[in-house]
Formats: C-alpha cells, structure tokens, sequence
C-alpha cells in the first residue's frame, strides 16, 4: 500500500493526473474540515492552496501514491521550495485516513488563477462531484480587487 494524498487543485484533474502520475490510483473523496481553498500569486498567474479556517471546509480527491508517483508530484508541485507537506487526518466512509497534502510555503498575495489552470480544477469538481460554487468562492474570495 502506497501513500494517501489530498488533492484539492489541479491534481483532481483525472486526466492531467494520468499524465503527471500514471500509477495513481482515486481512492475515494473527503472533506478537510477547518481549511478554505484560495489562491495565491499575481493576477492570472495564482495557485491553489489551502489555509485554516474554522468556518470553511474544502471537498479533496484522495489519492494512492507510489514512491514514484510522489516523487513526480514533488517535482511538478515545486517541493520542497514552493509547496510543502502538511499531513491531515480526514474522514473516509466511517474511516479516519491520515494523508500528506501540498501546502504553498510562501507568503504570496492572494490573486486570481489562469483560465486553463482554473478550468483543470473545475473539471476535476465536476468529475468528484463536488459542489463548483466552492471553487467560484475560492476565486471570488482571492480576487484583490473584491475588497
């Protein structure tokens, strides 16, 4: 048995997913409990990452890595320099799974993703069947010109 990880970004995207890491296998979805998804950088160029917030849950793609699958995400998520790791406990029908997901290290103004990016996770929602009205909220909350 491999590693569990948590996506909640691009990497929910089943087909870039079968590019980046073929031998990754969906295990399942969860619910990370207290986090909020936003997106941090320059306007058009932001990623997806998570911070706490009690009143906020972010819906994750749970994903079975291998040591080569993992190593390849590090390399694509910029670890250990843009992202790192942080383990979670969620629960899984009934179960509680512990899982590492990559969180952004740097401090970066929060700002609007690029449109094939954005589109890439809402493809990902559609296909978990998460709910897309948290991702626009991800958006709308990241956007510096909504205050």
């Amino acid at each position: 048995m491999g590693n569990f990880y948590l996506a909640y970004g691009s990497n929910m995207n089943l087909y870039q997913m079968s590019v980046r890491c073929p031998t990754a296998k969906v295990i399942g979805t969860a619910i990370l409990e207290g986090y909020e998804l936003i997106f941090q950088g320059v306007k058009g160029d932001a990623y997806a990452t998570i911070r706490k917030n009690p009143k906020k849950n972010t819906p994750v793609l749970v994903w079975e890595l291998d040591d080569l699958a993992e190593y390849r995400l590090d390399n694509y998520e910029g670890f250990p320099t843009f992202y790192g790791k942080a383990f979670f406990r969620v629960d899984m029908e009934g179960k509680p799974v512990k899982a590492m997901a990559y969180v952004m290290k740097r401090v970066i103004p929060l700002g609007i993703p690029e449109r094939h990016y954005y589109e890439g996770i809402y493809a990902g929602y559609l296909a978990a069947g998460f709910d897309t009205a948290i991702l626009e909220e991800a958006v709308r909350v990241s956007d510096p010109e909504s205050e």
